[in-house]
């Protein structure tokens, strides 16, 4: 049995995809907050479960007779640490074979304040004595791709990353390489997952013009002035923080890799910025 949490967000819907093409799907529990958006899940045969990250007694129900757990982090910056605990207290009282989680692109010495609930995180599943392995993602492709309306609108692209390249990969490619772990006999303990090729938002404002045929430039800010302008626009102020953080971490490599281990793991390339720019306009 193997336990998905966050079951219905966007990764975790592609995770499930995943394990249906190797997976029964009455071996896959979807444990998810609101079990009524899951109805096309259980509509598959997929077991759909009550679980919160707030309610441990919903995870110990919802964590019964699991083998295998996928924790994907919450997205409660600044409670995540606190969620994660009580899904590993959890998973430690179900006795799991694995307790797999989606951390962030090498966590222990990222620049990204993001990562820091991630460290305390890692830190928690290693002293529960649970097999686990940390799923190290980098930038999903989505993160830039789900924002292109306003730079389509108004032909600027913002940003503080200056010529730091993201390594970003898919959503998809992301599922696919924690559909592999949770299926094989002895995963890793920590993969570094990104994309195969990394690219700075001067190239992905120059994809996006050459693809749309608009006129789209990149222009680069000082990190106090991008969150001050995602502010204006009516993103709240600690994640505009946060995006703002991410920009100057990225700045200083924290989201590039080469070591292609995603790939390596899904046993194909990951998805292109070309491919993904493609598919976003297509909507």
């Amino acid at each position: 049995m193997i336990v998905i949490t966050g079951a219905t967000g966007k990764l975790g819907q592609h995770v499930i995809a995943s394990l249906l093409q190797s997976v029964p799907a009455s071996s896959i529990i979807a444990a998810v907050r609101n079990p009524a958006k899951a109805q096309d899940l259980a509509a598959q045969g997929v077991q759909v479960r009550q679980a919160d990250y707030n309610d441990g007694a919903s995870l110990d129900s919802a964590f019964q007779g699991a083998t295998k757990i996928l924790l994907i982090s919450s997205s409660e910056v600044g409670q995540r640490a606190q969620q994660h605990q009580n899904v590993i207290d959890a998973a430690k009282r179900a006795g799991v074979g694995l307790l797999a989680y989606t951390s962030v692109l090498r966590a222990d010495t990222s620049p990204l304040a993001l990562a820091a609930e991630h460290v305390i995180t890692e830190a928690a599943i290693r002293a529960s004595g649970l097999p686990y392995t940390f799923l190290r993602n980098g930038w999903y492709l989505e993160n830039h791709t789900e924002h292109l309306a306003p730079v389509l609108e108004h032909g600027v692209m913002l940003g503080a990353a200056q010529d730091g390249r993201f390594s970003s990969a898919a959503r998809a490619d992301y599922a696919a390489a924690a559909a592999a772990v949770l299926t094989a006999n002895k995963p890793q303990a920590v993969y570094e997952l990104a994309g195969d090729h990394g690219f700075t938002l001067a190239e992905y404002a120059a994809e996006v013009a050459r693809q749309s045929g608009k006129a789209i430039v990149y222009r680069d800010l000082p990190p106090a002035d991008f969150k001050a302008a995602l502010t204006g626009v009516g993103v709240p102020e600690g994640f505009a923080a946060l995006l703002a953080d991410s920009d100057a971490g990225v700045a200083k490599g924290g989201l590039e890799d080469k070591g292609k281990q995603l790939s390596a793991l899904i046993g194909r390339p990951t998805t292109t910025l070309m491919d993904a720019v493609k598919a976003a306009l297509a909507k």
